[in-house]
C-alpha cells in the first residue's frame, strides 16, 4: 500500500469510527455531518468527499457492523464440533458486545425503527446467511451431535442474551452496584460461562475443555 492509499484509508476508518459514535449517541435523525467531522478532527468537505452523504455514510456504518457479526459463524461446517462453534460464538459476540457496545445499540435502533436503511441487505444478504446457519445447525441435530431444538429461536436467543449487555449496558452497571463505568474481562469470562454452559446444556451439550 503506498503512502497516499495509506492516508486514505485512515482518513476513512477514522470517519466510521467517529459516525459510529455520533450515531450511536444521536441516532440517524440527530446526528450532523458537521459533528461527525468535528469528532474525527477532519473537515466536513473530507467526509462529504468520502460518503457523499449522511445517509451513505450512516449505512457503511451499519454495514461494516453486520459484516462482522456475520463472519463469526462463517466457517462452521458439518464436521465441526458444534459445541465448539457454538462456544466460540457466543464467547465472541459477547467479547463484541463488551469491546463494541455503540455499534450493537446503533444496529438495535435501526431495526427498532424499522430497518429503513438496511431493509435490503435484511431480506437479500441476512436472511439467506441466516438459513445457511439454521440449515447447518437442524443437520449436526440430524446427525445426533446436539438434540433436537428449533434452530431459528437458538439463533436468536444467542443474539438476543449476548447483545443484551450491550444494548443494556447502563441498566447492567447500574443494578452491579459496583460503581464500575464498563464491565471487564473477569465479566467477560464469568457472563461468557454462564450464558454458554446454559445454551449448550439445553441442546444437549457440555461447554468444552479450555
Amino acid at each position: 500500500m503506498s503512502k497516499r492509499q495509506s492516508n486514505r484509508e485512515e482518513v476513512f476508518v477514522k470517519i466510521l469510527d467517529a459516525a459510529e459514535i455520533e450515531f450511536g449517541l444521536n441516532g440517524f435523525a440527530g446526528a450532523s455531518l458537521q459533528h461527525i467531522a468535528k469528532r474525527a478532527g477532519l473537515p466536513k468537505p473530507n467526509i462529504i468527499y468520502y460518503f457523499q452523504s449522511k445517509a451513505n455514510l450512516y449505512k457503511q456504518v451499519l454495514d461494516q457492523t453486520l459484516m462482522g457479526w456475520n463472519d463469526l459463524f462463517d466457517q462452521a461446517t458439518i464436521d465441526d464440533d458444534p459445541a465448539e462453534v457454538l462456544d466460540g460464538f457466543i464467547r465472541i459476540k459477547l467479547k463484541q458486545s463488551f469491546e463494541k457496545g455503540v455499534a450493537s445499540r446503533l444496529f438495535a435502533m435501526e431495526v427498532i425503527g424499522g430497518a429503513s436503511h438496511i431493509g435490503d441487505y435484511l431480506k437479500e444478504e441476512l436472511r439467506p446467511w441466516f438459513m445457511s446457519r439454521v440449515a447447518l445447525l437442524q443437520a449436526w441435530m440430524d446427525a445426533g451431535k446436539m438434540d433436537q431444538r428449533d434452530p431459528v429461536s437458538l439463533i436468536y436467543m444467542i443474539w438476543a442474551t449476548t447483545q443484551h449487555y450491550a444494548d443494556f449496558e447502563a441498566q447492567i452497571l447500574a443494578l452491579s452496584g459496583s460503581g464500575a463505568e464498563s464491565l471487564n474481562n473477569d465479566d467477560l469470562k464469568r457472563i461468557g460461562d454462564t450464558i454458554s454452559g446454559i445454551i449448550l446444556s439445553g441442546c444437549g451439550l457440555s461447554l468444552p475443555q479450555k
